[in-house]
């Protein structure tokens, strides 16, 4: 059968993935940097974008995010704007942007000015302050915690976050902080299942995981990964689409939909995909 969908006419919204948190149905996320593969994504049913610094390492060549400026942001963010009909869109705001409130306040401005509905930031309860500024301006934000590539320099390389008692315990503190601050939504790499677990079931917004078990809300991947597009040894929880069995159709929109698929399903991430 084919997994290919037919295009909502309905945008995606964060009501909509409240009310898919509400009824234990997950939802896909995809990265994306261009008007064709937002489309292609659209078509496939993907339910969220997201417009990711990862955009310095798979298009700009890059050997970590830190070179992404928000004008990268703004640019790439108007190209899928430009196309996409019905996923809701997420845009990282990128290293240093919003250090400071001010810094923080036009960042956002500038990627939403540029299409973007959610904008993405990384940290703990130190951002609760800029949560709250921002939800109070009209900003919805997704907070990144578990590895934070942001921070790759401070953790010293790109490793599994949480797993120590005592950091998970400050990772649900910070979640529940943040939460209380006004925060729409989570996005969890690299951590333990059980304690994404564990963070999906204790907030009332939606929880995207990435390396982070089958058990939050929606799954992101990295689209040239899944794509099997590597410049590097692909981390313990990608899987190339492009090539599985369930896409039907063999190409690349066929890949997301059988991402898609996969996701809404609860047979994408397995065990081996999992920390």
């Amino acid at each position: 059968m084919s997994y290919l969908a037919t295009p909502s006419t309905a945008p995606v919204t964060l009501s909509t993935l409240n009310k898919l948190k509400a009824k234990g149905e997950k939802f896909s996320c995809l990265t994306c940097y261009d008007a064709s593969f937002a489309h292609a994504m659209n078509q496939a049913g993907i339910e969220t974008i997201l417009v990711g610094d990862s955009l310095g390492m798979v298009v700009q060549g890059h050997d970590s995010t830190l070179p992404v400026t928000v004008a990268d942001m703004a640019y790439h963010t108007a190209n899928i704007a430009r196309a996409n009909r019905t996923a809701l869109i997420l845009c990282d705001l990128p290293f240093l942007s919003y250090s400071t409130l001010s810094d923080a306040i036009n960042s956002s401005r500038a990627v939403m000015q540029a299409g973007a509905n959610v904008i993405k930031i990384e940290g703990g309860r130190e951002l609760a302050d800029t949560v709250k500024a921002l939800a109070q301006a009209g900003v919805p934000t997704c907070v990144h915690l578990g590895l934070t590539p942001q921070l790759v320099n401070v953790f010293g390389g790109y490793k599994v976050q949480g797993k120590t008692d005592e950091a998970a315990t400050k990772l649900l503190e910070d979640v529940q902080i943040l939460q209380q601050a006004g925060a729409a939504m989570f996005l969890l790499e690299c951590v333990p299942a059980t304690l994404a677990k564990a963070v999906t079931e204790s907030v009332a917004v939606p929880v995207i995981g990435i390396g982070a078990g089958v058990d939050t809300d929606g799954q992101v991947l990295v689209m040239h990964d899944m794509l099997g597009v590597y410049t590097r040894k692909p981390a313990k929880f990608v899987k190339n689409f492009m090539t599985d069995s369930t896409n039907t159709t063999g190409d690349i929109t066929g890949a997301f939909a059988a991402y898609h698929q996969a996701v809404k399903n609860q047979t994408f991430p397995t065990d081996e995909h999992t920390f």
